[in-house]
């Protein structure tokens, strides 16, 4: 009996999900030339799609915050004189992107921040040594400003463009190149040729490493370097079936795996993530996009899943990880070019209950930084590339986040306020324990022999420091962004009734008078130390004693706590007891002060906004139950 034994992975629950229209791109006359190539590429900045043009060639770039329906009149790249056949952006810049034309060139240009306001024809770098059209660009990985370009006459150059020069070049290709590519540090270029043959160079010398027959038609086949320095292409079969293969770079004499996929005529475009090693095939014309998983064991490339719809595609763009959306896990993110204009945003996501950053999903990534100038790689010097984690962008995307949601902008104040008392705790704590170290010797047997549990969970220990209280840690995590009384009651929690039986008296303590100090269960006299801190503050908060040996009162007073937390728009709170018109603490009310009047502005204009829209939605005679009770 065989047992059948799912594998496991992280990525085998990944779905596509498309954008809604309005966060999409509509009315962008996409470029109809024929030419193998996805016409259209993105970074975190900006969107870059090949338009088409009545004479010379032009391509568009917009900010990519900038959705919906793109103007007729927008502003264009025009400084190519024939078609625009390929553009990539320079992925230590987000500002410069190079474009490879049938004018037999290949230009570099800035894009000024914000996007363009007027069409540029002017390049900041023209690359002339290409005999015919130009069709294949790709950056160096980590050296700044290195540039290959492959184009019909088949050579490949290797160009400095901060000197617009040539540093190597390739004339070894019969025929048409169909594609050429970087490994992962820029040590090697991989070339596939129309004579099917797979070719790795030394791109410094130009002298072949290693070759060997790739797939066995004449259609054209692409190929990318996995990260571990094997080889992945695509490609057809003699019968026309579309295919898929790994290959040894060092021995392209027979492939590690070779998959038909099926009948299409469409060439299939690889995306490799480097980061969590997925590959995606998304065919031109199709309207399916086939995600792997690559591991370097057998049988090396594991199928996932398929995301289909209804539209073929023209051509399509894929997001950088710096791109990416990562509080709500996308992995990856595609730009659907359609022949109506359209241009689609389909994001894959790993499906996670946890709002927290998914560090098995999110390995560190490559930064914008260049690891290497371009004269130090040519010198021989291979580096790969500066990594970046994936945290920051995460912790980003959740301060943009709470900008933007009201409800969270209470959630902060919460927090700002709690960790403005705990900073003060800690301050006025580390200060008194070296002034009064020995004169409370006497006291701290007794103390600690009295002290109830929520009161030892704040004593200062003899070195100095202060062990981290759980009541206020609990505090904090327990803020809530619903209601603005809630937030500052589950701050200023009371203690628990464990500590109803304790008057609490504050005297003012001197070096005479605490040596004659006894302490004792029955009479617990107390300082301005962390124990009482949020005593105090309910006190102020209060404006009369919430302690009692009287359950019943206590109760009573708990409630109206909580009535003078809710309703303290009557009158502002003042300092009624002297123990607190000065030092930390007194720093510590002003700030709660400040905060409560800057609250009681957001709160009072988020009222006004709810009312009006609760006017709308009477005026259309529109039901609306508050769910947030």
């Amino acid at each position: 009996m065989s047992v059948k034994v799912v594998r496991n992975s992280k990525f085998r629950h990944v779905y596509g999900q498309a954008s809604k229209k309005q966060d999409c791109y509509d009315n962008i006359r996409i470029t109809k030339s024929s030419w193998d190539s996805t016409f259209c590429c993105v970074n975190p900045k900006f969107l870059a799609i090949i338009t088409e043009a009545a004479g010379g060639g032009s391509f568009l770039v917009m900010p990519i915050e900038k959705t919906g329906r793109v103007d007729r009149d927008v502003p264009l790249v025009v400084g190519h004189k024939a078609a625009v056949l390929d553009i990539a952006w320079c992925p230590h810049n987000d500002n410069l992107i190079a474009s490879a034309s049938e004018d037999c060139t290949v230009k570099v240009w800035e894009i000024p921040n914000g996007g363009l306001t007027k069409n540029l024809p002017d390049c900041v770098a023209d690359l002339v040594a290409h005999q015919r059209r130009v069709g294949v660009i790709n950056w160096h990985p980590s050296a700044y400003l290195i540039l290959l370009s492959a184009g019909s006459d088949n050579k490949v150059f290797v160009w400095n463009v901060g000197t617009a020069e040539i540093l190597t070049e390739l004339d070894m290709h019969p025929d048409m190149i169909y594609s050429a590519v970087w490994n992962y540090n820029g040590s090697k270029i991989a070339t596939t040729c129309k004579d099917k043959v797979i070719r790795v160079f030394d791109p410094r010398t130009g002298k072949v490493a290693v070759e060997g027959k790739g797939h066995q038609a004449t259609k054209p086949m692409r190929a990318i370097f996995m990260r571990d320095g094997r080889l992945f292409t695509t490609g057809f079969s003699k019968s026309s079936e579309r295919q898929y293969a790994l290959w040894d770079s060092e021995k392209l004499d027979h492939p590690l795996v070779m998959e038909e996929l099926d009948n299409s005529n469409g060439i299939l475009f690889p995306f490799y993530d480097e980061d969590t090693n997925m590959i995606y095939l998304c065919g031109k014309g199709d309207s399916a996009i086939r995600y792997f998983e690559y591991t370097p064991e057998p049988p090396y490339i594991h199928y996932l899943n398929t995301y289909q719809t209804s539209d073929p595609q023209r051509g399509i763009g894929w997001m950088t990880k710096r791109g990416l959306n990562v509080s709500q896990c996308e992995i990856t993110k595609f730009y659907k070019l359609h022949n109506s204009g359209l241009c689609e945003v389909i994001t894959m996501t790993v499906p996670r209950k946890s709002e927290l950053f998914q560090d098995d999903i999110y390995p560190d990534t490559s930064a914008q930084e260049a690891a290497i100038s371009a004269e130090e790689w040519y010198g021989g010097k291979d580096v790969d590339p500066v990594m970046m984690s994936m945290r920051d962008i995460f912790h980003a995307y959740q301060s943009t986040k709470e900008q933007k949601h009201g409800g969270s902008v209470l959630r902060q104040a919460s927090r700002r306020i709690a960790s403005s008392g705990l900073n003060s705790n800690l301050n006025s704590n580390a200060n008194s324990s070296s002034t009064n170290n020995t004169t409370n010797t006497t006291n701290t047997t007794s103390s600690n022999s009295n002290n109830t549990p929520n009161q030892r969970d704040s004593v200062i220990s003899n070195n100095g420091h202060e062990s981290t209280s759980l009541t206020s840690s609990n505090s904090i995590q327990s803020a809530s962004m619903s209601r603005l009384g809630a937030n500052l009651t589950s701050h200023l929690k009371q203690p628990s009734p464990s500590n109803e039986s304790a008057a609490v008296t504050p005297t003012t303590t001197n070096p005479t008078t605490t040596t004659n100090t006894t302490s004792s269960s029955s009479n617990h006299t107390t300082t301005n130390t962390p124990s009482t801190f949020q005593q105090n503050l309910a006190n102020f908060t209060n404006h009369t004693p919430i302690f009692s040996k009287d359950k019943e009162n206590n109760s009573n007073s708990n409630s109206a706590s909580t009535t003078a937390l809710t309703n303290h728009s009557n009158q502002p709170a003042t300092f009624t007891n002297a123990l607190f018109t000065h030092g930390v603490e007194a720093d510590m009310f002003t700030k709660v002060q400040e905060e409560i009047k800057r609250l009681k502005i957001i709160v009072k204009g988020h009222e006004k906004r709810i009312k009006t829209l609760e006017d709308k939605l009477t005026e259309y005679n529109i039901n609306y139950d508050d769910d947030d009770e």
